[in-house]
């Protein structure tokens, strides 16, 4: 499931080929902007990639977020068997390491 949204000026693009974005999931999403606003004034975009890999309990989450800001962008991601909120938890903490470090 892929879809995009407009939220405060910021162009979400969430890609998904093969998963459900839940709404709560959604709602997280925003969340994580809110939570990068805090840290740079401008945001343009946020690209995030949702893949999995294999099947059943072998399988691997994969969570990719790219934020683009004035300047280089900062992307991170996560692989684990953990759920896609934790994961986003994650990789946001992960960017706004990075946000810090452009400061």
């Amino acid at each position: 499931m892929n879809y995009t949204e407009n939220y405060r000026g910021i162009k979400i693009d969430v890609q998904a080929p093969q998963v459900d974005v839940p709404v709560g999931l959604q709602e997280q999403i925003r969340k994580s902007i809110d939570k990068l606003l805090r840290f740079t004034p401008v945001i343009n975009a946020v690209d995030i990639y949702l893949n999995v890999s294999g099947q059943g309990k072998t399988a691997e989450r994969n969570l990719g977020m790219r934020v683009g800001i004035p300047g280089p962008d900062v992307f991170s991601e996560e692989k684990a068997k953990d759920r896609w909120n934790t994961m986003l938890r994650s990789v946001v903490d992960k960017n706004i390491r990075q946000l810090q470090k452009f400061k």
